[in-house]
């Protein structure tokens, strides 16, 4: 393990944010991640990253939800309309690629203009996966850890929102 991975790695033990991995093959999608979740025990949220056309803000969504209406985020946070940040720019903020979009990008000195939007049902899972900003890897923490210390210690405070699932009353 080598370079962002290793960064990461080094950051949470520095915060003293105790997590389990497991490595493994590429993962580009949510149900690639289902084996981890089974390994880690724990859930992938998904990991959006987004911006509005003229890039003048770039967020980073959290969510479980399937599906949902990047408007209905956007009216929420008071964004003009959201959509996917290009690969150059998720690289450029992130230090990662699609495939391996996680909050752990937002350790480095590059994210601090990065927002995160979490949905607030991710404050009841009991344990987060996430990559380590490489998609041949997950790791795993307490949610309390995440929000407590990791989001703390990364210098983020999350904007809280509740996502309205496509088709739910």
């Amino acid at each position: 393990m080598d370079g962002v991975e290793a960064e990461v790695y080094a950051a949470l033990r520095r915060m003293g944010i105790p997590c389990d991995s497991v490595d493994h093959a590429p993962v580009h999608t949510i149900e690639d991640c289902r084996v981890a979740e089974e390994l880690l025990g724990g859930i992938v949220p998904k990991n959006l990253f987004l911006t509005p056309r003229n890039e003048s803000a770039f967020y980073l969504l959290l969510t479980r939800a399937e599906n949902f209406r990047t408007a209905d985020v956007s009216k929420k946070i008071g964004s003009s309309r959201l959509s996917f940040a290009s690969a150059e720019r998720l690289m450029e903020k992130m230090r990662t690629l699609p495939g391996a979009i996680s909050p752990m990008g937002l350790l480095f000195p590059e994210a601090r203009e990065v927002k995160l939007i979490v949905d607030r049902e991710l404050l009841s899972l009991p344990r987060l996966l996430f990559h380590p900003c490489v998609n041949t890897a997950t790791l795993s923490m307490s949610s309390t850890d995440f929000f407590e210390k990791f989001l703390p210690g990364a210098g983020h405070a999350p904007i809280m929102i509740d996502i309205c699932r496509e088709g739910a009353q």
